[in-house]
């Protein structure tokens, strides 16, 4: 029997006012508890389905024949298809309830890896796929495992394994056709994982995630299990690292000695390293290199916009370049004999599908056609790039969907949607909550990139930090100053949205700034710092500790008495709506819990959705749509309007 909310709240110990707050309404909803939530009305259900029909086509990997493996949601979850030609069928490969996690082919095999996890817990199992049969898992419950990577001849596997409790990896290496010959190579130390294996086989590059500022490289090798570092300068980011081909260089994106991500070659044994990509003020975000070494593919985000560069490694000659629509890059991979390279989009008006560009013959080929549930491109949102400033001149980028049948002087309500992360970015793909908000609702959508985003250069990566945490919330500040600038907008009637990391930053503004919000909505976000470092997941806590802060400083603790939003909770005076997964190893459900019992103690109205099935993040569509249409009554009783 799933505990009661008020049961949860007295199990945790909270304080007796908390705990002795009213008992909510409460009703069972597929797998989801919902807490004083309204009905929902038929026409919300119906409007709901319109956009979350749409679903996109990602690709995964290339097999050995050179067709693809591509993951798409049809029915309730996203699995693995393959598509043997450019529009041919998506044959349907796994079939569990579980959405997949990602998908390799091991080379040379028509075979390939897989990720899955159950309810959204993130103790991500391996498996081992072909064409028939059933999966083979290769990794044992109750672990974490990732990284899986693969030797040229798809004889060694290598990954990476957490236990519960612990904060280290270990490496883990088999052979992928025997399940019993997994064996532990390595006990390491932190978030580390194999990146590469060098092309001889005998050496495994490993990568070490500090913090989003810094990565740390060293080699193992297999025969020995001997670690040795690798020597990379001073600290900075090493993503997606892998040798070169004759071994002696390792290929990476970099921000050393940079702002921005560039692609570098660092030589192995030590030594100054080689830009591979032009200067530019924007980052590096994607690359791949031809088994041989002779062709590079990489993009660079523009202000939120993939552009997609396919040039000769060593002449730097130009050569066609794909012409693609103007979105974001969802994947990024040559055939292995290099003459064909997969490129998946995402833009605002259509889901995600991937093309194959002819690096020899210069053709565009696009492989599938994806689908938007019945909706008319034609009318959708298109995102517009505004800049703001902030409260110390700080230039602030955000997207803006305006609804698009309603003429430019006529005020709309205002929905913040903030990213979580921090670290993430907030780019112009498909984004069907935006669209849907801004027809449905008739609301205007604006997604800022506030200080701490990615994608516009290290210094402002770092402008939130530790005790600078706050400053990312004043940026929100800053843009309610700026929409009561704005003829088109009410200032009036303006809600704020966000999960995770966004999820905080609601709860923060709803207490800065309630004033000046009609309410607020928030999905598994922080609530308190302190307990979140305490509650979650080992593997993740030195990582998180890097971007927010310390609480074992006591300076830090004393900053994150002063900030966290369930000591402040007293302040928030706008109804709002929570929602959380109950299987979150990130942020764990006991944070949405308590400023729920702190909202509900102080009688300001507050609605709560838990689902059972899910973690850090809804990946089932019968959630999804019941979160869909909680957020259309809430929303449309705070701006006072219908569904369209």
């Amino acid at each position: 029997m799933r505990p009661t909310l008020t049961a949860l709240l007295v199990a945790a110990s909270l304080p007796a006012l908390v705990a002795a707050a009213p008992a909510p309404n409460v009703r069972t909803v597929g797998t989801a508890t919902l807490y004083d939530v309204p009905a929902i009305p038929p026409a919300v259900a119906d409007a709901v389905q319109r956009y979350q029909n749409s679903r996109a086509a990602l690709f995964e990997d290339w097999l050995p024949d050179g067709s693809m493996l591509i993951a798409t949601r049809f029915g309730e979850t996203q699995q693995l298809h393959h598509v043997r030609a450019p529009g041919g069928a998506r044959t349907q490969m796994t079939f569990a309830a579980e959405p997949v996690a990602g998908a390799q082919a091991i080379p040379g095999r028509n075979a390939w890896v897989f990720g899955r996890d159950i309810g959204g817990d993130e103790w991500f199992q391996i498996y081992v796929a072909g064409p028939t049969g059933q999966p083979v898992r290769m990794t044992e419950p109750g672990t974490r495992n990732q990284s899986a990577t693969f030797s040229k001849d798809g004889r060694i596997m290598a990954w990476s394994r957490a236990v519960k409790g612990s904060g280290d990896y270990t490496i883990m290496i088999a052979n992928p056709g025997d399940p019993k010959s997994a064996r532990t190579l390595l006990k390491g130390t932190g978030a580390i994982g194999p990146a590469d294996i060098s092309a001889d086989g005998r050496t495994i590059l490993l990568a070490r995630g500090v913090s989003n500022r810094e990565t740390t490289l060293s080699l193992l090798d297999i025969a020995s299990g001997r670690v040795t570092p690798v020597a990379t300068g001073p600290a900075a980011r090493y993503e997606d690292p892998r040798f070169t081909a004759d071994g002696r260089g390792i290929v990476a994106i970099s921000d050393r000695e940079s702002d921005v991500r560039r692609l570098i070659e660092l030589p192995v044994a030590g030594g100054a390293i080689r830009v591979l990509t032009p200067a530019s003020q924007w980052d590096v975000e994607d690359y791949d290199l031809s088994d041989d070494g002779q062709t590079l593919a990489y993009a660079v985000n523009e202000d939120g916009f993939s552009r997609v560069v396919v040039t000769p490694v060593r002449t730097r000659q130009m050569l066609p370049q794909p012409v693609l629509p103007r979105g974001v890059l969802t994947g990024l991979k040559f055939t292995p004999d290099g003459r064909r390279l997969a490129i998946g989009l995402s833009t605002a008006t259509s889901a995600g599908d991937v093309w194959a560009w002819d690096v020899t013959a210069g053709q565009l080929v696009r492989w599938t056609e994806s689908e938007l549930g019945g909706l008319d491109p034609a009318k959708l949102a298109e995102p517009t790039l505004v800049r703001f400033r902030s409260f110390d001149g700080v230039s602030v980028p955000a997207f803006v969907y305006r609804p698009k049948a309603i003429a430019a002087g006529v005020r709309t309500p205002v929905i913040i949607d903030i990213h979580g992360g921090p670290e993430a970015q907030t780019r112009p793909n498909w984004n069907y909550g935006a669209q849907y908000f801004a027809d449905v609702l008739g609301a205007t959508v604006i997604l800022p990139n506030v200080r701490g985003s990615d994608g516009y250069g290290t210094k402002y990566l770092n402008l939130d930090n530790g005790p600078k945490r706050e400053d990312s919330v004043k940026d929100i500040g800053a843009l309610l100053d700026w929409i009561g600038t704005q003829p088109g907008l009410d200032a009036k009637r303006v809600a704020v949205y966000g999960q995770s990391y966004g999820g905080y930053m609601s709860l923060a503004v709803s207490e800065h700034y309630a004033d000046r919000l009609v309410g607020s909505v928030e999905r598994y976000g922080i609530s308190d710092f302190n307990s979140f470092m305490a509650n979650t997941e080992a593997y993740r806590r030195d990582n998180r500790r890097a971007e927010y802060g310390d609480e074992r400083d006591p300076a830090m603790k004393a900053v994150f008495d002063r900030i966290s939003p369930l000591r402040n909770v007293a302040k928030i005076r706008k109804p709002m709506l929570v929602m959380q997964g109950a299987n979150d190893p990130r942020v764990p459900q006991s944070e949405s819990e308590q400023v729920v019992a702190g909202i509900r103690a102080n009688g300001v109205p507050v609605s709560y959705v838990l689902f059972a099935d899910e973690g850090h993040g809804f990946l089932k569509k019968g959630n999804n749509d019941l979160r869909r249409a909680v957020e259309t009554v809430f929303l449309g009783r705070l701006f006072g309007v219908g569904v369209k």
